[in-house]
């Protein structure tokens, strides 16, 4: 409505606001950046003090932290390059009235992120200022998850306020041990860990159940779906894979130096990893949806 009441108006909307406030995010980035690598730092050592002190469970507690730190720290970088996006293009921001194609997912990711990032009154002033740009309903649409709103799955994963799987913090903590050369002694068979595990699966199990019994609006709702099922029980079955190899590497520690050259990443890199590893997901997904359509 206040769109179209400034067009009426023969207003024009000034972008030299969202230009000022799009600059100051960047060093507002650079210090949210500093607090939190302190905060993932402290998180990191405190792990590696309790595999030396052989307090692996509460390692594997800990490790949460790392991963949730590093999580942030992705999503400021990816913010920070959204930031210099919109910099770059303001002359179009200024020109059209709906937002761009080739400037959604730096928009729609901006507005989904704002609410999500804490004290961060830069970016909540952006999203104050995209809003008006671009329309409320556009925005709910970024926030809310809505169908097509063009929110990056990297971006969801990354915010998420879900607990990590289970598989994640063993690989973490795996790959933490390895390059401080302690060999992990971690009860994969103790009460928290089965506890755990149990959750997992019912979680999976009631994913499978509810998409069995859903009524579906239409053939891409189905196929999404069935595609968020399988990608459920992939993880299921990766969490299986790597337990049994934790087995392996706490039973068989004198054969570890031989593994050097396994596929281990360091944490930063497989935190990474399972955010592109969802985008890839998300592509086959769009895929499996074009598939059912031509049947």
């Amino acid at each position: 409505m206040g769109k179209k009441f400034d067009a009426l108006l023969g207003r024009k909307f000034k972008t030299s606001k969202l230009k000022t406030t799009l600059n100051l995010a960047i060093p507002r980035l650079s210090q949210l950046k500093k607090h939190r690598l302190a905060r993932f730092t402290i998180a990191h050592s405190d792990v590696i003090q309790l595999l030396r002190l052989n307090h692996h469970q509460q390692a594997l507690l800990r490790v949460e932290q790392v991963i949730k730190d590093q999580n942030m720290l992705d999503v400021y970088d990816m913010i920070h390059g959204y930031c210099n996006l919109l910099i770059q293009r303001i002359n179009l921001i200024e020109q059209v009235n709906e937002c761009p194609k080739e400037l959604e997912e730096a928009v729609s990711n901006l507005l989904y992120g704002a609410p999500r990032c804490g004290e961060f009154p830069e970016l909540q002033e952006i999203r104050a200022i995209l809003t008006s740009r671009f329309g409320k309903e556009f925005a709910e649409g970024a926030s809310e998850l809505r169908r097509n709103c063009g929110v990056s799955q990297m971006m969801i994963q990354k915010l998420s306020p879900a607990q990590s799987t289970l598989e994640c913090r063993m690989k973490i903590l795996m790959d933490i041990a390895k390059e401080n050369g302690i060999i992990l002694q971690l009860d994969i068979y103790s009460p928290e860990i089965r506890k755990e595990k149990v959750v997992e699966k019912k979680k999976i199990e009631n994913k499978m159940n509810f998409s069995e019994s859903k009524n579906y609006k239409d053939a891409a709702e189905a196929a999404q779906d069935a595609f968020e099922s399988a990608a459920y029980a992939a993880i299921a079955a990766r969490a299986v894979v790597e337990l049994a190899r934790s087995e392996s590497f706490v039973s068989d520690s004198s054969d570890s130096n031989s593994d050097e050259n396994e596929s281990f990443h360091s944490a930063k890199d497989y935190i990474t990893s399972q955010g592109q590893q969802v985008n890839l997901e998300n592509k086959l997904n769009s895929t499996g949806i074009k598939r059912l359509h031509r049947q």
